[in-house]
């Protein structure tokens, strides 16, 4: 695991915090969300949008994408953060101090402090206090601003300065093409029937997909065995 950027001295942050290796913007599979994809690595380099909020459902890479944004960045020479929200509730929004001093703040599930008085207060202070330092902030979660719960409309308003990106949802094509694409990375083929197989048995989203993939490419380096369905089927049922 990569350590995540974030400053070493600040005090509210755990320590296991950490950054995916496979999370990079060339390992993404965009579908229809190039235009997301492009906006982001330019905010990432700092020669984008300095404001920047993703609207996706679970399952459509939003981490990836910031998790990639923070690397590209790190590459530039940038000071980055990011914070996944999500693991941090049982902090408090001390954990936003300061932050201002990075050249690019990423905050995943953001959605989830909607309602939270002094956590919506803090990304309010955050957010003037980045505008000032001309850093960039990424911000990701499943709905818009104005409709993800938020009780300050100050900070709703906010939020919608910037440029918003909604993820679309990759159809069969793109999953069995995005599927393929992790095939071929690893040396294996993957045959039409089994892609067909698996979206008829499993939900659509690649990190459900991706995460079978890998159970299926140890099974079929151990066994020696090709992707067919019927081997496919024997791995899945025997791993319920």
């Amino acid at each position: 695991m990569t350590p995540c950027y974030l400053m070493n001295s600040h005090p509210q942050l755990p320590l296991g915090l950490a950054l995916s290796d496979s999370a990079r913007f060339n390992s993404y599979f965009p579908g229809q969300n190039l235009e997301t994809v492009h906006g982001l690595q330019q905010s990432a380099t700092g020669s984008g949008e300095t404001l920047v909020y993703v609207v996706g459902a679970a399952g459509m890479g939003k981490t990836h994408l910031l998790q990639a944004a923070c690397y590209d960045a790190a590459q530039c020479g940038r000071t980055t953060g990011y914070l996944p929200l999500q693991e941090l509730r049982a902090f408090n929004a001390t954990v936003f101090d300061d932050l201002e001093q990075l050249d690019l703040i990423c905050i995943d599930d953001v959605a989830v402090i909607a309602g939270q008085d002094d956590w919506e207060r803090g990304l309010f202070d955050l957010f003037n206090r980045v505008r000032q330092s001309g850093g960039t902030l990424l911000i990701a979660g499943d709905k818009r601003p104005d409709q993800a719960g938020f009780s300050l409309p100050d900070l709703v308003s906010r939020l919608g300065w910037g440029v918003t990106y909604v993820l679309k949802p990759l159809d069969d094509e793109a999953v069995i093409a995005a599927l393929d694409c992790r095939a071929q990375a690893r040396g294996l083929q993957l045959p039409e029937e089994t892609a067909q197989y698996l979206l008829r048995r499993f939900p659509r989203d690649l990190p459900t997909l991706f995460a079978l993939f890998d159970t299926l490419d140890t099974a079929s380096l151990i066994e020696q065995r090709r992707l067919t369905v019927p081997f496919v089927k024997s791995v899945l049922d025997n791993n319920r």
